[in-house]
């Protein structure tokens, strides 16, 4: 369950314009909202309405077909592309109108209108929320971590991409603003009830940072929204100097992805982050010079670590920067293209995916960790960290 620059006029669609030519985005969930990462200006050389190979330019021209076709016979387009996007198997394809768009993109500003649920999709197709904010309308529900969603407004969940139920929770911009209720069917361990929520207007506050003991401090980064890889950046900077550090990275849906290349330069003097390709043409990732490549460091991961999240796991493993504790990440490293349709609703499709410096793929794989732990995973992480400092 959520980002570019800033279409006036929508003030969404103007975003694809100027946070791209060419807009990359690795989609995922963030906080009852689609995450996408936008990648930096200048790395493609096509307006985002423009897909070259073959098989994206096909997919793409099915979805404008069907959404053209549904406007002149006076139906949904919206509903009519996400019928074209779940035909093509596009497991990360996602359709989304102005409203809801708008609504999506603004939660990676670090504000977004919802009810304080993160969610993955279960490999059998099941929505499971992985975090519930505190104080959050959800939390006051009595929502939990591991519950089942079933269905939003009656609208069933399971079988659904994650992004088209986010999208379902948080409601179109223009009418499902902070204050309107949302019903949301649940399960528990085989009881299953239905609780109305009310949206609120919520912020990210994405990065933390606290002690965890004597010379263990703990970066927490829920997701990468603008601004919080220089958060991760000043936050090292702040560190005691003799201090190790815990990259808590566990339940970040991912993000921006040049948030996440920022974030990586905290901890790496430049060379590469990741590699990924757009229809085929090999791109790279770099990070920045200067970062601090002597602190002991610990990445701690789980399931709920996906996307930008896995980018930059996999590129302090890869180039031997930090050991990786905790359990094998979700494995979400795709790239999807935003591009407009004929009403104004945004269709985001696959059209490559991005490996770690080591060329390793992450999409479907996750990142194994180093040392595998279970719920003690931020204990053992501290102990590991321990372990690496009287070592160095």
């Amino acid at each position: 369950m959520s980002g570019r620059d800033p279409f006036c006029q929508p003030r969404r669609i103007r975003r694809i314009r100027r946070g791209a030519a060419l807009t990359l985005v690795f989609t995922s969930v963030l906080v009852a909202g689609a995450a996408t990462g936008a990648l930096p200006q200048g790395q493609g050389k096509s307006a985002p309405d423009e897909v070259r190979s073959t098989g994206s330019a096909a997919r793409h021209a099915d979805v404008t077909r069907a959404a053209e076709e549904a406007m002149a016979d006076g139906t949904s387009p919206v509903q009519a592309a996400k019928r074209a996007v779940s035909r093509s198997g596009d497991r990360w394809g996602a359709v989304y109108s102005r409203g809801e768009y708008e609504e999506f993109e603004e939660s990676l500003d670090g504000q977004y209108t919802g009810v304080g649920l993160w969610a993955r999709s279960e490999r059998d197709g099941r929505i499971e929320v992985t975090k519930v904010r505190a104080g959050s309308p959800a939390a006051t529900a009595g929502i939990r971590r591991g519950d089942l969603l079933r269905s939003v407004d009656g609208e069933k969940t399971d079988g659904r991409p994650v992004t088209e139920v986010v999208s379902l929770l948080r409601g179109d911009a223009t009418d499902a603003p902070a204050g309107t209720t949302v019903r949301l069917g649940l399960e528990r361990d085989g009881r299953a009830w239905t609780e109305t929520v009310r949206r609120a207007q919520l912020s990210t506050d994405s990065v933390t940072v606290r002690e965890l003991a004597r010379r263990v401090t703990v970066i927490k980064v829920d997701t990468f929204t603008k601004g919080s890889g220089r958060q991760v950046r000043e936050a090292v900077r702040r560190t005691p100097p003799r201090a190790g550090i815990v990259l808590d990275l566990r339940g970040n849906s991912g993000g921006l992805v040049t948030e996440a290349v920022t974030a990586a330069s905290a901890f790496l003097d430049g060379g590469l982050v990741a590699t990924y390709d757009v229809d085929g043409e090999q791109r790279a990732l770099h990070a920045e010079s200067g970062g601090d490549t002597t602190r002991p460091l610990v990445a701690l991961v789980d399931g709920g670590t996906m996307s930008a999240a896995e980018l930059l796991t996999g590129a302090v493993q890869d180039r031997g920067r930090a050991l990786v504790v905790g359990s094998r990440t979700f494995g979400k490293g795709s790239v999807q293209m935003p591009s407009r349709l004929p009403d104004g609703s945004v269709a985001e499709l696959t059209v490559g995916h991005y490996r770690t410096p080591s060329g390793r793929g992450v999409d479907g794989r996750g990142i194994t960790p180093d040392l595998e732990t279970g719920e003690d995973a931020l204990q053992r992480a501290g102990t590991v960290l321990r372990g690496l400092a009287s070592s160095s």
